[in-house]
């Protein structure tokens, strides 16, 4: 083989291991573009490090995921990557609920999916300075409900987002 032959099997060998391990970041995708508006947070059982007064500056706020970028109010993230998965009810119920009686506990049922299962997007980003108590931006994890509709947490509460407007 030649050199260039070469290193274009090595270079692709490699992306194959990246693609199959799960690595591989993408943009964001398209069935979360466009703007959004929060609604209402969600009620659930869950402990946050948030008060009312944070959780109620969460609503009437604006999202925006597009190709280029991921905002929210004044943060914005430039070229963001993402990570796409589907996540049964079971397993989000597990990964998102404490073992003990006493601590959080939140499933489907009560974010209003029927589903038994729903696409998970996770926008990667550096430490955002949304308040003392979390460096999570609103909608850096969200919850595809519907077409026009996500949920998301920030400091373990629950909210749901309307879309406004597309973005192809």
């Amino acid at each position: 083989m030649k050199p260039s032959r070469t290193k274009s099997a090595i270079r692709f060998v490699i992306a194959i291991l990246f693609a199959a391990s799960g690595c591989f970041a993408q943009n964001i995708p398209s069935t979360i573009r466009g703007k959004w508006a929060v609604r209402r947070e969600l009620p659930t059982r869950t402990i946050s490090c948030w008060g009312e007064a944070d959780a109620k500056k969460i609503i009437g706020t604006q999202i925006e995921y597009s190709d280029g970028i991921f905002r929210w109010e004044g943060i914005t993230i430039h070229n963001p990557s993402a990570q796409e998965r589907i996540v049964t009810a079971d397993k989000f119920r597990d990964e998102n609920s404490s073992p003990s009686s006493s601590g959080s506990q939140v499933d489907f049922r009560q974010l209003g999916i029927v589903a038994k299962q729903a696409t998970e997007i996770s926008i990667r980003h550096e430490a955002a300075k949304v308040s003392g108590a979390t460096t999570e931006i609103p909608g850096d994890n969200v919850l595809v409900k519907d077409a026009n509709t996500i949920i998301f947490s920030v400091c373990n509460l629950y909210f749901e987002a309307k879309r406004t407007h597309e973005i192809k």
